[in-house]
């Protein structure tokens, strides 16, 4: 055990190594935050008394704010509107001096915007201001010869399927012949489960447990009908593993032609799940570009979850989090 947990904090002892290229859709995270002391006189619903508000870098830019929280060395790939709130996106990931080559706008289309608000640590509701079609071709072609000139310089890709028409099949068809040439580097997706195809060949998928029943067709009841989903999308998709989520039941992890592992939840208090996926898919992926057996990788990227969903909205967790949580 101690060699095991040792292994790991030598892994995050070298995240500051580990250079990872995030491709995905981009969202901007809006939170309103207020108090409810009284229903409106107009309709049966809460009255939110505003008390602030903000902004956060969400899907695929949620992943790359985890990675530099870990002092990774990371890089967006993905496309945001001709609009105001692009102006946004762009001035959080100066914040955290992340590089916007590979962020490319797309006219008449506007960045994918999602508003939570939030009242006594309860999510009153969400609205969502998006457009989810596939992008235009000249878009698909760009972000494509962004990849096509720098892959060779990561240790691990990242794919961040939130289905707001980034990853359309026309990209990933591109994409995978990209990847081919560098079969040395692992491909790691968290996917939505249209169109699994899309995935085919990559090294590693991330669903959660209900993206995976869609994504086998088995509805997931027990240890059995979980191996066999978890089988049957290897299968289906030639994939070398698999890494299930499963909220409180932690998560399982299946690699071709190895047994089922379940990993327990490290989770001691549950506020908030956004974004906890995120979290697990960087972590992960840094793991495995710092040599760590996927098991181990798995087994950090569980610790680092159980981290970001003690935290109320789009959080993150730090290296030093991550340390101080592991025994």
């Amino acid at each position: 055990m101690t060699e095991k947990i040792n292994s790991l904090r030598q892994a995050v002892a070298g995240f500051p190594r580990a250079r990872i290229l995030v491709i995905g859709d981009i969202i901007v995270d809006h939170f309103i935050w207020g108090s409810v002391s009284r229903i409106s006189p107009e309709a049966p619903v809460p009255v939110v008394n505003v008390t602030r508000e903000n902004l956060l870098l969400g899907g695929a830019a949620n992943v790359l704010h985890n990675l530099y929280a870990m002092g990774a060395q990371a890089t967006l790939c993905g496309t945001v509107g001709d609009d105001a709130m692009a102006d946004n996106l762009f001035r959080l990931l100066a914040e955290i001096s992340s590089p916007i080559a590979g962020v490319v706008r797309v006219a008449g289309r506007p960045t994918t915007l999602k508003t939570r608000i939030i009242a006594q640590s309860q999510q009153v509701v969400r609205f969502d201001r998006e457009h989810a079609a596939p992008l235009p071709e000249d878009s698909v072609r760009r972000l494509l010869d962004f990849v096509d000139q720098r892959l060779e310089t990561f240790a691990a890709v990242i794919i961040s399927d939130y289905d707001k028409g980034m990853i359309s099949p026309l990209f990933m068809e591109e994409l995978m012949k990209l990847l081919a040439t560098h079969p040395e580097i692992p491909v790691i997706a968290d996917p939505k489960p249209g169109r699994p195809e899309r995935f085919r060949g990559i090294t590693l998928l991330t669903p959660n447990h209900h993206e995976a029943e869609l994504l086998s067709g088995i509805a997931i009841v027990d240890e059995k009908s979980l191996a066999k989903a978890a089988q049957t999308i290897i299968d289906r998709l030639n994939i070398s593993a698999i890494l299930i989520t499963r909220g409180e039941a932690g998560m399982t992890l299946l690699e071709k032609g190895g047994p089922l592992t379940t990993i327990p939840t490290q989770a001691k208090e549950v506020y908030d799940v956004t974004g906890a996926g995120d979290t697990v898919i960087a972590t992960l992926s840094l793991g495995m570009a710092c040599g760590l057996p996927l098991a181990a990788a798995a087994a950090l990227a569980n610790y680092a979850a159980g981290i970001v969903v003690a935290k109320i909205g789009t959080a993150t967790a730090t290296a030093q989090e991550l340390l101080e949580v592991l025994p």
